[in-house]
């Protein structure tokens, strides 16, 4: 049983019933402390836990704002501090072992507090804080003030600790650094200096680190200038340039884990390389000590690097990983290892006694051993932890003297309600979820994450045993739950399914079923009453598609046993409608909800909103699903969603939430009778809570602080404890029986997994009527456990199988036939063209399965060309920065131009376009620029005006000559070598460039810089120019060539000479643009074309194909001209070598037979043929000679423009060299610049420093000046109260004369041997101890602690306050007389007021109404309908003279239809006339339009205007008047109907009205 103090907090409500804590279960997760020499204590979630060495024994400490943070002890002083986490933290300051607070510490730390650490002698406190401050500070705790702090932003700190040799040291050290804090006192004035300990390499080597601050040695650049160091080059000026380091002096150093203090000082460090590093406490050098091996590594046994460390007299005891204690002997710079201890676990923490006698073992898990050193040493486990946070808790019915918990590794332990203490563990080796105990047997059930449950048997809870398994589904069980009679286990799934087992173990703990629920159960319910044979069970699971949750109820029998193979189907699931399964859903969301005891209604815990509401159920029977609305809502003080449940009588309500309250409400009004805070939501707040079934004891369990909590009640009046306590006697009466029954079972038989083996697994000799067909559909893995819920699947299988084997033969046979078929189709279209040939898959019979692949396939088409899409848009948009800023962003192009016969390439200079910036920065320096030669000009002729009046006319001659050398060199074109660059060459003015031996300040480099950025753009410009001209050169060259090509080529066939023509033309480099444009040559893949496009295509070409042949076809002209004369009207000089005599005719008869006509006309036809040869010889040999001509002129131009390119490319090169001279002349100025800037920076710091240290120097010199002036004022003390003393031994004796000597002498002995100071005797004799008895209720508290400290307490007589209270009621009371006299009087005065105003208002209504009545609009019809007495008949009258004029409209209607259809065919005809009347008068149109085109050629030849044109002219002006005379019409119309809108409205307004009389 947990000793000492228990904190408790509560509320008392009806019945005056509070809660307190009975015990914690919690294991480190931080370090464990010694306390004393006996005690130790660690922190678990809201509570400190005190643990006595010898004893066993416990004591908790509650901290009251939620979690605890960090914690430290104070052995000489025996107080605990520790900080909480909220915001604004605080530090506490508890002394033990009474638990009284001692301090409560407030400083400026906004998040948490990261180390706390006593100082080993005085009352100093030092904690370490985290983001935002990284503040160190030094507290006096006794007194809660903060003496000194240090903030160093962004260094996080893993260990901090004092000196134990030396309160004025402090060690904090981190994976990367470790520093040693000083701190130093005046009077009482504290402060912190910190230094740095410089960390050897990783290799364990010492690196020589340079001042980057201060060097001592820097090299000397006599060229460009001094070389300043690195921090000056960076441009650091302020503090950061002390701790700059450059990357390339950054090395690698040793990260330190651990480290202890020596009794000389020093500090040892252990490493995670695995080197020991020791820092001298003088120096605070730290050097690495050597390790000897004397003897062979053991295997397993490697040392890596130590996690955990303590100090000993000639070394330190360290251990790993490895489960290890090592002892380090340390001797000079060299130490070797030694066993020391074996530990079962890897040790994450070492710490020793404060008498040195014991040493703390604390594990990695959390368990603590403590190893006592004597002559036997002994090695002892204090605390033993489970493998994790617990899962679940629940208790041991029905002697509620025991509880359960279980980690997710499957380890069970049984603990003692009595004091907390580990009674048992039992591991199952497997992931588990869930634990729930039987309230009718001894016995329970765990839920694993891999579907199964295991039953175990808690007759003896000294030796728990798991009894049988079930293996329900493949789903993790989540929720596990007995009702309240232990009748049924249910078993929730992740998917929705709740298993119903029968809970007996007689019964072997078998599966009646499952019902099939909404996916992700929040949590199932159960009511079972005494009285009623049934059980209802109500599942609560989300909905997060509507925020909505679902309720699903329904009702197991008693009887369930005996007839579940009627209640459910062929697969195990439970049939609704024998259930009675309803389903409900609510408004809000639910994180819990539970049914109470008289199933009529609902209450549930809102997750969304701070809630407790409950829902009434429909007493009729209702079909799908019903919406329940909150019939009771009462706001909830707890936040986040939470836990609901209700005790075994059904009279209390219980909820916990994240907020980690746990709050006990009347299940009727829902008001909270009591409260306690067992956890908070730094750590997520309750995740399940327990109430035993006598209702004395409540188990909290943390959802992720690992803290288990025992409440039981403090104090619980009246009929709340007497109504539970009678209903849990009558339970277990009723229950009496069936435990004995159950647990006798369980006595007899303590394994029933061979007997239930047989329903949880397939025996393989089992023999089944089936065919191989059916084998294969129930074969499974006989040496595997299958799950319940696919055993009844198979089952139902096999009798679906056996069911219908017949007709499934059939099937089969035509399967066979089909598939037979399919292979035959299949082997003919391997035989048939690759163009007729179908895919494999096309054969698939399986439609659905061709579907899916044929989706999958659209899927996988989608997903590429998605994919495509993207990648191409990627690589557009790519393109597009590319092209925008290398080519739409220049304003000239870079291109090349070759040469046509030489390898010359010429490159003009790419430009971008100055922005406005840059050309005003440019003009304003030259107008500087010339402002400034003016001024010079100027200054110079005022200085030789002036020497004019001093010097000779000879003096003047000799200037004159000078100046005119001066001249002649000036315009002679000698190179300026001055200048420095041949810029001139290409015409650039450089007359405002300063001087290179002129620039001195910064604003005339930067100007000169400008300046000469502007030169080089003039002379890119020049030689742009020069190249664009020769590029329109080469265009030319090239059109004049293709020109000539053309006549050439002509020649060339006309010569058939065969001969092929050089053709120049542009390639990519000299027109880049081409590069943009993707011409169809380049595409070497198949444009994809879509039908409708192709169809498009074709339908033009046929169009096209048409057109042309109705052109050819009406072409009679061009037709008859190709045949007659070959297509031309004359014969031309080019068509000679193509022209041939044609032979007579009589030729082709033998010679012999030839006339003389016939002869004649040979010699004739012989002497034509000679006379054509010679012209064509002629001919042939005037169009070589052109030939000739017009290659040697494309010869001689284009070498030329190679002429010319040579010139160009020699201007190229010269232009390169003048650019990079002028950038030279910049880089040269940039340096000189940066240069400056550098000095500059090293100036400011430099400054900065001395200031920094004259600073530091000025706050020492006040320091020391202040402490003179205290030394100077308690010397002066210290002389005053010295020479009072002597004069008062000095006046003794002389007092006392009186007196015998030896009186005297014995009187002077004790004045001598007198105390100097008697305030604190004084103080001792007034600060009286009394006692006083105090009333219940009468005391009011701060807080619900109890407090032993009145610091803050006056005490007087009760007397006093009595009467004081007698005449403050009395005051009271003549008051409230006064005020509810005055009361009564405002009332009437308020009610005569409201009547006032009722009337006032009444009033107003009427004249309304009666001005209503007055303005009526009353019409002819309503006079009409009251003056008429036959108004129905008159209406009757009037409505058949209506129907008559509508048929007769009617009939016209008709009528004009038919007149206007003739009326449109008649058009029709006249339309289809009047088409070809214009196709003919367009046909003439054409030619009238050639004689029009030819008579306004001549008209405009002869100047004169036609006459048309003047027509047209008067036929505008004509139509403009119309349309203003138009326009004028339309607004007098609108002027005229608005003037018709006001008559009307003012004829209205004289209308008559009805007035009463």
């Amino acid at each position: 049983m947990a000793q000492g103090r228990e904190r408790e907090e509560n509320i008392t409500g009806a019945g005056s019933a509070s809660l307190s804590v009975r015990w914690v279960q919690g294991f480190p997760k931080q370090t464990v402390h010694f306390i004393n020499n006996n005690t130790i204590c660690y922190s678990s979630g809201n509570f400190i836990v005190f643990i006595n060495i010898e004893t066993k024994k416990e004591t908790v400490l509650q901290c009251m704002n939620g979690i605890v943070g960090v914690m430290a002890t104070n052995t000489p002083c025996e107080v605990v501090a520790f900080s909480d986490r909220k915001l604004k933290p605080l530090i506490y300051i508890y002394s033990f072992p009474g638990l009284t607070r001692k301090a409560k510490l407030k400083g400026d730390v906004l998040l948490d507090y990261t180390l706390l650490s006593f100082s080993y002698c005085g009352t100093y406190l030092a904690s370490y804080s985290s983001l935002p401050e990284f503040e160190l500070a030094l507290w006096n705790w006794e007194s809660g003030v903060i003496l000194c702090k240090k903030s160093q932003p962004g260094v996080d700190v893993s260990q901090m600790t004092f000196n134990p040799m030396n309160w004025h040291q402090l060690c904090l050290s981190s994976p990367s650094s470790v520093t040693v804090w000083t701190i130093e006192r005046s009077n009482q004035k504290h402060y912190l200096k910190a230094k740095s300990v410089k960390l050897p390499m990783e290799d364990g080597s010492v690196f020589n680190e340079k001042d980057v601050i201060f060097p001592d040695s820097l090299p000397k650049d006599l060229i460009y200038g001094p070389v300043l160091p690195l921090t000056a080059i960076a441009g650091l000026v302020g503090e950061e340039a002390d701790t700059f380091r450059p990357k390339d002096d950054l090395y690698p150093s040793l990260h330190p884990i651990m480290h202890c203090w020596t009794s000389t000082n020093d500090i040892y460090i252990c490493c995670e390389e695995g080197h020991l590093l020791e820092i001298s406490g003088e120096n605070l050098k730290a050097s690495v000590l050597n390790k000897i091996e004397d003897r062979p590594r053991m295997e397993g046994r490697t040392l890596i690097s130590p996690i955990t460390m303590a100090y000993q007299k000639g070394g330190v005891l360290a251990s790993g990983i490895d489960g290890f204690v090592y002892s380090f002997i340390i001797k000079d710079s060299n130490y070797k290892v030694e066993d020391f201890l074996q530990v079962e676990e890897p040790v994450e923490h070492l710490m020793f006694s404060p008498n040195y006698k014991m040493l703390l073992i604390q594990t990695d898990k959390g368990s603590v051993y403590i190893y006592t050193f004597g002559e036997e040493p002994i090695l002892d486990k204090v605390l033993e932890a489970c493998d994790g946070k617990f899962q679940a808790v629940d208790f041991i019915a029905p002697t509620n003297e025991y509880c359960m918990t279980l980690t997710y590794s499957g380890e069970i332990c049984v603990w003692c309600l009595e004091d907390g203490v580990c009674v048992s563990r039992i591991y199952l080796n497997t992931p588990t979820t869930v634990l729930a105990c039987s309230p009718s047997s001894l016995s329970a059930a765990v839920g694993t994450v891999g579907g199964s449950v295991h039953f175990l048997d808690i007759l003896n809870v000294e030796s728990p045993e798991a009894i049988h398994e079930a293996f329900l589904s493949e789903y993790s069980v989540q929720h596990l739950l007995y009702d309240q009679r232990g009748m049924y286990l249910l078993a929730g799934t992740a998917e929705g399914y709740v298993f119903v087992l029968n809970a007996n173990p007689s019964s072997l703990f078998d599966v009646l079923g499952f019902v099939e629920v909404g996916k992700g159960i929040l949590q199932i319910s159960t009511v079972s009453p005494l009285e009623i044979d049934i059980v209802e069970v109500m599942v609560l699971s989300p909905l997060p598609e509507t925020g909505r949750s679902r309720l699903e109820i329904f009702v197991l029998p008693k009887i369930l046993p005996q007839v579940s193979a009627s209640f459910v189907n062929a697969r195990g699931r439970m049939k609704d409608e024998l259930i009675h399964k309803f389903l409900y859903e609510t408004e809000h969301p639910l994180s819990s909800a539970v049914l109470d005891f008289q199933s009529n209604r609902i209450y549930g815990l809102c997750s969304e909103v701070p809630y407790i509401c409950s829902y009434l159920l429909p007493q009729k029977e209702h079909s799908g699903i019903c919406i329940l609305t909150p019939h009771q809502k009462v706001q909830n003080k707890q936040y986040g969603p939470g836990v609901i449940s209700l005790s075994l009588h059904g009279l209390w309500l219980i909820t916990g939430a994240q907020c980690g309250t746990l709050c006990i409400r009347d299940i009727h009004t829902l008001e909270t009778f009591a409260r306690c805070r067992s956890h908070s939501h730094q750590g997520h707040g309750i995740q399940s809570v327990r109430i035993s079934m006598d209702g004395q004891n409540i188990l909290v369990n943390g959802r992720d602080d690992g803290t288990l909590v025992c409440l039981r009640w403090r104090r619980l009046g009246g009929h709340l404890a007497s109504e539970i306590f009678y209903y849990n006697q009558q339970f277990c009466t009723f229950l009496s029986n069936t435990m004995e029954e159950e647990n006798s079972y369980l006595r007899r038989s303590k394994s029933l997994d061979s007997k239930a083996q047989s329903a949880h697994t397939i025996n393989e000799n089992k023999n089944l009527s089936i065919d191989t067909s059916e084998e294969d559909l129930v074969q499974v893995d006989n040496t595997k456990k299958i799950p319940w819920m696919q055993q009844k699947s198979q089952e139902a299988i096999s009798r679906e199988i056996k069911l219908f084997s017949k007709k499934r033969n059939e099937i089969k046979t035509g399967i066979k036939a089909l598939a037979k078929t399919v292979l035959t189709m299949m082997e003919e279209n391997e035989t048939v063209d690759y163009i007729a040939k179908l895919e494999d898959q096309e054969f698939s019979l399986d439609l659905e399965e061709l579907e899916r692949r044929q989706n999958e396939s659209e899927k996988e088409v989608a997903k590429i060309r998605n994919d495509v899409e993207m990648h191409n848009l990627a690589k557009r948009y790519l393109a597009e920065l590319i092209k925008e800023e290398c080519w739409n962003s220049m304003a000239v192009k870079g291109r090349a131009l070759k040469g046509f016969h030489i390898p010359y390439v010429v490159e003009n200079f790419p430009m971008k376009e100055r922005t406005d910036e840059e050309l005003k920065e440019v003009n304003r320096i030259l107008h500087q620029r010339k402002i400034e030669t003016e001024c010079f000009k100027l200054r110079k002729e005022i200085i030789e005006v002036q020497s004019a009046f001093i010097l000779g006319r000879k003096h003047h001659e000799e200037d004159d000559e000078e100046e005119e050398e001066d001249t002649a060199l000036r315009n002679s074109n000698l190179p300026n070598y001055l200048l420095g660059s041949l810029s001139t060459d290409f015409g650039v003015k450089t007359s405002l460039l300063s001087s290179q031996l002129e620039l001195h300040t910064r604003e005339e480099k930067i100007n000169q810089i400008i300046l000469l950025k502007d030169i080089i753009y003039k002379v890119k410009i020049v030689f742009n120019n020069e190249f664009d001209a020769a590029y329109k050169q080469k265009e030319f060259e090239i059109a004049h060539v293709k020109e000539r090509n053309v006549r050439i080529q002509e020649i060339i066939l006309d010569l058939e000479l065969g001969e092929s023509i050089w053709q120049p033309e542009f390639d990519d480099a000299e027109k880049p643009e081409r590069t943009l444009v993707v011409e169809n040559n380049e595409i070497s893949v198949q444009k994809h074309v879509k039908p409708w496009q192709k169809a498009k295509i074709e339908l033009l070409d046929t169009h096209k194909m048409e057109q042309w042949h109705q052109s050819q076809a009406s072409d009679t002209r061009n037709r008859a001209l190709m045949d007659m004369m070959g297509g031309v009207l004359e014969v031309r000089k080019e068509d000679i070598l193509r022209m041939v005599i044609p032979q007579p005719a009589f030729m082709a008869k033998p010679d012999a037979l030839w006339t003389e006509e016939e002869r004649k006309q040979f010699k004739d036809y012989e002497k034509k043929v000679k006379d054509l040869n010679e012209e064509k010889d002629k001919y042939r040999k005037s169009l070589d000679a052109e030939l000739k001509k017009l290659q040697n002129s494309i010869q001689e131009s284009t070498q030329n423009f190679d002429e010319q390119l040579k010139k160009l490319f020699e201007r190229r090169v010269k232009a390169e060299m003048v650019v990079n001279q002028e950038e030279l002349k910049i880089n040269n100025l940039v340096f000189s610049l940066l240069l400056d800037e550098e000095l500059s920076s090293r100036e400011t710091f430099l400054n900065n420093y001395l200031a920094r240290k004259e600073e530091e120097k000025n706050q020492t010199s006040e320091a020391i000046r202040k402490a003179r002036e205290d030394l100077d004022v308690y010397k002066e003390n210290y002389d005053n109260l010295l020479a009072e003393d002597k004069v008062l031994d000095r006046s003794f004796k002389k007092e006392f004369s009186e007196l015998p000597s030896h009186q005297v002498d014995a009187l002077y002995k004790l004045f001598k041997r007198r105390p100097r100071l008697q305030e604190e005797k004084v103080k001792f004799q007034l600060n009286l101890t009394i006692q006083i008895l105090l009333k219940q209720g009468q005391v009011e508290l701060e807080n619900f602690q109890l407090l032993t400290e009145y610091s803050d307490a006056i005490l007087i007589n009760r007397n006093i306050i009595e009467d004081l209270n007698s005449v403050i009621r009395t005051q009271g009371q003549k008051k409230v007389a006064s005020m509810m006299v005055s009361k009564d009087i405002h009332k009437g005065i308020f009610q005569i007021e409201w009547e006032h105003k009722k009337m006032e208002m009444e009033m107003e209504d009427l004249n309304q109404k009666a001005w209503d009545i007055q303005m009526l609009f009353f019409s002819r019809e309503r006079q009409k309908y009251l003056n008429e007495p036959n108004y129905e008949t008159l209406i009757a009258i009037q409505i058949g003279i209506m129907e008559q004029t509508i048929a007769a409209l009617d009939k016209t209607y008709k009528k004009n239809v038919e007149n206007c259809k003739k009326l449109l065919k008649k058009l029709g005809k006249f339309s289809n006339q009047k088409d070809v009347a214009n196709y003919t008068l367009s046909c003439n149109l054409r030619e009238e339009l050639v004689a029009v085109s030819e008579r306004k050629d001549i008209c405009n030849a002869m100047g004169s205007k036609l006459t048309c044109e003047k027509i047209a002219e008067e036929r505008y002006e004509n139509l403009m008047l119309q349309q203003k005379l138009t326009n004028i019409s339309k607004e007098q119309a609108n002027q005229i109907s608005i003037l018709q809108a006001e008559v009307e409205r003012l004829r209205m307004k004289t209308f008559p009205a009805l007035l009463p009389v």
